[in-house]
Formats: C-alpha cells, sequence, structure tokens
C-alpha cells in the first residue's frame, strides 16, 4: 500500500469508524466524499483524499499570442475508500466536460477545488478513469512565502512552467501534492517554429501539420505534479549522451544560446559524477532547460532542470541535478520536511567544490558558522514554515546538517548512508524521521543529540 493510500484513507475517517462507535458495515457501504486535502497539515487543501493516482495522459495546445490554452487530461487512480465525489486540485481555468470511466459525471467548482460527482459509486479498491477537457488563459501563483511568481507563467514566445510548491494546478486537473506522486504522458501542440519540453523523453519525432507541430515525451518513473513541466519558446536545443552514456537533452532561449554548450557540457558531466557518489542515475535521461523569464530561481523539473533568466554555473547545476535524487526520486510526504530535499542539494554544490577543488565542504561549513548572528539560526531547518517554505536555514543549515553528521560517522558510514537513502526509497518518499533512523543503524550511533541541536533547536549548535 502506497503513503498515499494511507493517509488519505485516514482522512475519510473509514479506517476509523469502528473507534468512533459506528458500525463497520456502515462505513465499508456507503460511498463518501474524498478529503478536500491530502493530509498535509500546513497546506491543507494541497492534494486530495480518496484517491492515488497512477497515471496522468495530458493532451495540450497552446498559443503564445493569445496566451490561451486548451487541455484534455485523462487520469487514471485507484479509489481508497468507496467514493460518492472527489476532488482534483485546478486553478481558474474552465472545464468543459467531465467523465468517469466513459460517462458523463456532474461537477461543481469552489476556489481551486474541482469537485466531480460520478454518475454511480466507485467502489473501494477499484481503478477509474477521469478525463476532463478544460480551457482559457493560465494564471500564474503569486506568493512572496514560496518561490513568488511560480505554475504557468506565460512568456513572449511561449511559456515558463515551474510549479513548486502547488503550481501544477494552474496548467492541469490533478492530485497537486507530493505525496501522490505518478507516470505521465504529454501530446503539446504548439505554433511551428516554437518547442514543446517536457518531462521525461520524447516518444515520436516532432510533427507538422497546417502550421501546428505537435511535440509527444512521456516520464515513465514516478513523479511528483510539482516537477511537471511543459515550457515552451523558440528554443536552441542540443541532444547527446554523457560519458556514462546517459541521454543528455539541453534547450536554451536565444537570449542564452552562447551558454548551450556550456550548460549541455555542464549537466552530462555533474550526473555522471553524482552517479558514482549517490549511486547510478534513477532516471532515463539528464539535460537543462535556461528560459528569459526572470524568475530569480531554478527548479529541479525531473529530468529538466530550468533555469529562469540566468547563467546557470556549474554549482546550482550541481545543485538541480543532485535534487534529481534527493526530491524527484526521494520525495517528501510533508512539505515541513524540504530539508531532506533542499538540504541535501545544498551539501551537493559543497560536494561539487571539494571534487572541483574549489572549496572543502568542511571550509563552506566554516564560513558558515563562524557568522554568529545569522538568520538561520533563529529558524531550525526541521520543520520548514508554510509562510517561509524557502527560507536560508533550510538550504544552508540543512546542508550543514549533514556535514556536522559526515563529521560525526566518518566519510565512510556518511557516503554509504547516501546511496542507501536513495536506493531504499528510490521513486518513493521519505521522512525526517526514517533518515534520522536510517543513520542511526547504518553508523552504530546513537545521533538524537545532534540532529535535534541542528534540526529543531533554535540557536548556534556547538561544535564541541
Amino acid at each position: 500500500m502506497s503513503a498515499a493510500l494511507v493517509v488519505t484513507t485516514a482522512l475519510t475517517g473509514s479506517a476509523c469508524a469502528a473507534s468512533k462507535g459506528e458500525s463497520a458495515p456502515r462505513a465499508t457501504t456507503e460511498a463518501a466524499a474524498g478529503a478536500p486535502g491530502i493530509g498535509d497539515p500546513d497546506f491543507p487543501t494541497d492534494g486530495n483524499g480518496g484517491y492515488d493516482v497512477a497515471h496522468y495522459d495530458l493532451r495540450l495546445a497552446y498559443t503564445p499570442s493569445t496566451r490561451r490554452l486548451e487541455g484534455t487530461a485523462g487520469i487514471r487512480a485507484r479509489a481508497v475508500q468507496r467514493l460518492g465525489r472527489f476532488n482534483l486540485d485546478l486553478r481558474g481555468l474552465t472545464v468543459h466536460r467531465v467523465t468517469v470511466n466513459g460517462a458523463a459525471a456532474r461537477m461543481e467548482r469552489s476556489g481551486d477545488e474541482l469537485t466531480v460527482i460520478p454518475a454511480a459509486p466507485l467502489e473501494q479498491d477499484a481503478d477509474f478513469t477521469v478525463e476532463v477537457a478544460y480551457g482559457g488563459v493560465p494564471h500564474p501563483v503569486d506568493n512572496p512565502g514560496t518561490l513568488g511568481t511560480y505554475g504557468f507563467v506565460p512568456t513572449k514566445d511561449g511559456a515558463f512552467v515551474a510549479c513548486q510548491p502547488n503550481g501544477a494546478k494552474t496548467w492541469f486537473p490533478g492530485n497537486d501534492h507530493p505525496l501522490d506522486k505518478a507516470t505521465f504522458d504529454f501530446r503539446i501542440t504548439v505554433p511551428e517554429g516554437v518547442t514543446a519540453i517536457a518531462n521525461g523523453e520524447q516518444t515520436e519525432p516532432p510533427t507538422t501539420k497546417d502550421g501546428k507541430t505537435t511535440f509527444s515525451w512521456r516520464e515513465r518513473h514516478a513523479m511528483t505534479t510539482y516537477l511537471a513541466t511543459m515550457t515552451l519558446g523558440k528554443f536552441k536545443v542540443r541532444t547527446g549522451t554523457s560519458e556514462a552514456g546517459i541521454p543528455t537533452y539541453t534547450a536554451t532561449d536565444p537570449a542564452y544560446a552562447h551558454t548551450l554548450d556550456t550548460v549541455y557540457t555542464a549537466s552530462a558531466k555533474i550526473t555522471d559524477y553524482w552517479s558514482k557518489v549517490f549511486g547510478p542515475y534513477p532516471f532515463d535521461s539528464t539535460g537543462a532547460i535556461v528560459d528569459d523569464f526572470n524568475a530569480g530561481y531554478a527548479l529541479e523539473n525531473q529530468t529538466k532542470p530550468i533555469y529562469g533568466g540566468f547563467d546557470p554555473d556549474e554549482s546550482i547545476i550541481a545543485h538541480e541535478l543532485a535534487h534529481q535524487w534527493f526530491g524527484d526520486s526521494v520525495s517528501i510526504k510533508r512539505w515541513r520536511d524540504l530539508w531532506l530535499n533542499e538540504g541535501f542539494a545544498t551539501y551537493a554544490e559543497w560536494l561539487w567544490g571539494e571534487h572541483t577543488g574549489t572549496a572543502t565542504a568542511e571550509t563552506t561549513f566554516q564560513n558558515y558558522y563562524q557568522i554568529p548572528r545569522s538568520p538561520i539560526w533563529d529558524y531550525p531547518p526541521g520543520v520548514a514554515r508554510k509562510d517561509d517554505l524557502f527560507n536560508q536555514s533550510v538550504y544552508t543549515r540543512g546542508g550543514m546538517t549533514l556535514h556536522a553528521l559526515r563529521k560525526k560517522i566518518g566519510d565512510r558510514h556518511f557516503f554509504t548512508l547516501l546511496r542507501e537513502w536513495a536506493t531504499t526509497h528510490k521513486y518513493g518518499h521519505g521522512t525526517t524521521e526514517e533518515f534520522i533512523e536510517m543513520a542511526e543503524r547504518v553508523s552504530g550511533q546513537q545521533l538524537d543529540d545532534l540532529f535535534d541541536a541542528w534540526l529543531f533547536k533554535a540557536g548556534r549548535p556547538s561544535l564541541s
């Protein structure tokens, strides 16, 4: 049973009926509504309960001149309770039609929730399909407490699409929380001359008809919705393979065409190196997208990290590619554990500095530690705050936690731990508690004091 199944069942109350004095037959035979959230207390309306998505089949058409998106989303899922209705996350766009198992379904809208009411209840454990036809002008999310502007961002020649933490709902209906991972197919039609880039690999060459070009992509490995992309533009593209044989796809906006070869080479080289440090690369291809939208950030879109409006150096490329292991393959179950993504990727930057001879991780660690009044000491990174999710502490002090752990247990145990973490939870999820347990098991040491000081307590930890 997947983690998504455990949480969503608990939310519906069906698993706990007997303990509340209700008879078990009543709980299992009556159709209920899936919960309006997946169970993350910090983001209570993100995701949805009652079902677990297996696959998204997205057929999309976008016209940059009108900024209009038309789409049909096919969703394969399994009910984790008897469902009379369930929700999908969708922001703003107009829904034309919904079917469940091929039959017309009723729908309701409230905020960013699309409620689907099947013609007949869905039985617990039943596989089912949903098809949603929709369209309109996508509007990104603007939230200073997260990345700022994210989701589907229209640009002059296409779109910049980076969705962390909950921006997938700006361009397709789904279960928009990292707890529910699924595979994806994309079929994207755009005006001739525009390139459409999505996750995974192209399943067939682009085809052009009547001034429109269609691109087909597939990500066969389970992916969280915030890592999905359909970035569009008049890109320069380079493809090939890394020295280790990993297919590599790099695209740059014409404004950054001068970086194409550099970013391509660095992405291939760094992917190969992390494959030696963290274990085999978990996906079928690697690469990068450099767009001209001035996002001010990069995002680790699965197989296609995206860089918004800047020329990425090797350090930031190393960060985003480390996420392919820590954040993409091994995903978080709840946003409070974000340090498992960002602290690991930040520490990977320091490891890349060690590898290239720029600076040792110890030097970088000490440079941060010797700032006694740094704001990172006031924000314990082990519980990321919903109104300040991407605080620098989650990155820097999260990375410092890993270096303190490395010094405590030694290099042999530390790098064994990183590889075992990436392997044990490959294509799945992990929590802070599970990482601490594994660190203690691999090292044979009791580490509560170390993690408590670095992750959960305010103040600068003592190095002694």
